[in-house]
């Protein structure tokens, strides 16, 4: 397995698109706190815009989503760029605004544009040969963590180098960006629409499940992909109090997240080198294992050089994690219903992001911020196994189907044996 397949033109273009849909992501939250934090209770203010912008995000990406229709990709994906571009148009513009106002700003911005991480992701799928999909999601999880790496600091040096306001002006520019790049790339994906692969999946006469029940059904990967998304918020969130903690400089937390970001670009570089052995759902489980373990130590270590080392080790593994959800989704979804997967799959890690960072802030009034990550750790342990008993349960009833269906099959051939019982099993994630 070699990235070779992945370098083409076509990726080039989706790669460029994607960092103009996904940069302004990356900065939202910290340019909504630069852009009224010289205000009175800036800063509460900022931490308000910022939820504001994630409730969009978390609320968009599903809703929109489920609405994605491969044959009118391109358009839907443009619309709700476009009007993402406007949200970030009117914070940059309109700082001083009243705060309901830079609110709703901040809820566009986040929820118009949520289902192109979806859209792009199956976009990205139609590019490469079938065989090289999981190196095409490991070059998307690559771009993601440069885009991540970078955009604290280009925020950071922006609004005060130059004007609170520049970074989402940036944001917005870049987002426009993305919805010409649209055109270079296919105008949709797949042969059929959700409506027809999606919801006809399962089978029987054409009229399969609705597409919400097909989802639905996923709920296990978008349990263990919450759960890995939650470490890194954990992370992210309490560091410059657990620095704090430790004596060390606050100064240092933007260096060890963006060597955690590194590490992320690393591990998802390092999952597509090769095909690794397992089910993709024991995979996911060890990783998501190692992950919570690095970030465990770094609660608990109390050198710098330890924390740094702790969390790029954890970046590494969270995104080889991230990977075996996406792929996972990929097995138990039909082709139509993937985009909406996804989008799903991105609301849900913002779910867990969100989940953990409030019981971790709640914990920060009442104990120490070790503490509050190690309990952090806990409750993604806990997701975990959730989801990976929702996978192996799922996989069972697949399993009982599968041999039932045999046994008639069987029964209606009678006495006539193939000999190869492997054409009779059925193929379980």
């Amino acid at each position: 397995m070699t990235y070779r397949d992945v370098v083409s033109r076509q990726v080039l273009a989706w790669a460029c698109t994607a960092i103009g849909a996904r940069m302004p992501v990356a900065m939202a939250p910290l340019a909504l706190v630069f852009l009224v934090r010289e205000r009175p209770g800036g800063y509460s203010l900022g931490a308000i815009l910022a939820a504001a912008y994630v409730l969009g995000e978390i609320g968009g990406a599903p809703v929109l989503g489920m609405r994605l229709r491969p044959e009118r990709a391109r358009v839907q994906l443009a619309v709700g760029l476009a009007v993402g571009t406007l949200g970030f148009l009117g914070l940059g513009v309109f700082p001083g605004a009243h705060p309901a106002v830079l609110a709703g700003f901040a809820f566009v911005a986040g929820g118009a544009p949520a289902a192109a991480t979806g859209g792009l992701r199956t976009l990205l799928s139609e590019l490469v040969p079938a065989r090289s999909v999981a190196q095409a999601l490991s070059v998307e999880s690559i771009l993601t963590a440069g885009v991540w790496a970078v955009s604290p600091a280009a925020v950071a040096g922006l609004a005060l180098g130059v004007a609170p306001r520049v970074p989402l002006l940036l944001a917005a520019g870049l987002m426009a960006w993305s919805v010409g790049g649209l055109w270079l790339l296919p105008a949709r994906w797949g042969g059929g629409g959700a409506e027809g692969e999606g919801e006809g999946g399962g089978g029987g006469g054409g009229d399969g499940p609705p597409l919400l029940r097909v989802l639905v059904g996923a709920w296990p990967v978008y349990v263990v992909g919450a759960a890995s998304l939650a470490l890194l918020g954990l992370a992210e969130l309490v560091l410059p109090a657990l620095l704090e903690q430790r004596g060390i400089g606050v100064g240092w937390s933007g260096p060890l997240l963006t060597g955690m970001a590194v590490g992320g670009g690393l591990g998802a570089f390092v999952y597509g080198l090769r095909g690794w052995p397992g089910l993709l759902r024991t995979r996911s489980v060890v990783l998501m294992a190692g992950t919570s373990a690095c970030v465990a130590l770094a609660a608990l270590i109390p050198a710098t050089a330890g924390i740094a080392v702790a969390l790029v080790m954890g970046g590494t593994l969270q995104a080889g994690a991230m990977l075996t959800r996406n792929l996972s989704l990929r097995e138990v979804l039909p082709p139509g219903a993937l985009a909406a997967g996804y989008s799903v799959m991105y609301a849900a890690s913002g779910v867990g992001y969100a989940a953990t960072g409030s019981l971790a802030g709640a914990l920060l009034k009442v104990a120490a911020p070790s503490t509050a990550i190690l309990a952090g750790v806990c409750l993604t342990v806990a997701m975990t196994g959730v989801g990976w008993w929702g996978e192996v349960r799922r996989a069972g009833r697949s399993g009982s189907s599968g041999r039932a269906v045999s046994a008639v099959v069987e029964g209606e051939m009678g006495d006539f044996d193939t000999g190869d019982q492997a054409v009779r099993t059925p193929n379980v994630p």
